[in-house]
C-alpha cells in the first residue's frame, strides 16, 4: 500500500522522471510560460522554484547546484542573470497554475506553469481577407457580345 507516500510517479522509472523535471524547468526558465498536464505541472512547480531560489542566492555553488539539475550552461545564465533578479524582493511563489481545459484526445486537464511575472506577447491582429472587388464594366455593354464576323480567307 501507497499510505503517505508523496510524489507522483508519471508512468516514469526515476530516471526518466529526473530528465522530465529537468527538461520542464529548464522550458519554463527559457520561455516564461509552458502547456503541460495538471500531474506534470504540480511536480514541476516545486522544482522550478527551488531554482530560482538558487538564483536570487547567486554565487558559485548555487550556480554548480542549478547545473547540475538543468545541465545547460545558457538557460543557468538565463536564470542567474534575469529570472532570479526579477524576483529578488520576493519570498517564495514564483510560478502559478492556470487551468485551460481537457486535451483534445484523452481529456487530460491542461494548465499553463507560468512565472508570476510572465506577460503574454501580443499578437498581431489577424487581418480579415479583403472581398474581392466587382469588375465595372460600361453600362452600354451589358448584353452578350456578339462575336466578330470571320473574314473568308482568300484562295489560292
Amino acid at each position: 500500500m501507497r499510505h503517505h507516500r508523496s510524489g507522483r510517479k508519471l508512468g516514469r522509472d526515476s530516471s526518466h522522471r529526473k530528465a522530465l523535471y529537468a527538461n520542464l524547468t529548464s522550458a519554463l526558465i527559457e520561455h516564461g510560460r509552458i502547456k503541460t498536464t495538471a500531474a506534470k505541472a504540480k511536480e514541476v512547480r516545486p522544482v522550478a522554484e527551488q531554482m530560482i531560489t538558487l538564483a536570487r542566492r547567486g554565487g558559485v555553488h548555487s550556480r554548480r547546484q542549478a547545473l547540475k539539475l538543468l545541465r545547460s550552461q545558457d538557460v543557468v545564465h538565463k536564470l542567474f542573470s534575469e529570472v532570479g533578479p526579477r524576483f529578488a524582493d520576493r519570498p517564495g511563489g514564483y510560478s502559478r497554475i492556470v487551468r485551460i481545459g481537457p486535451r483534445q484526445g484523452d481529456a487530460a486537464e491542461m494548465v499553463y506553469l507560468e512565472l508570476v511575472d510572465y506577460l503574454p506577447e501580443a499578437k498581431p491582429p489577424r487581418r480579415r481577407r479583403p472581398e474581392p472587388e466587382e469588375e465595372t464594366q460600361p453600362e452600354a455593354e451589358e448584353g452578350p457580345q456578339p462575336e466578330p464576323a470571320a473574314e473568308p480567307e482568300p484562295a489560292v
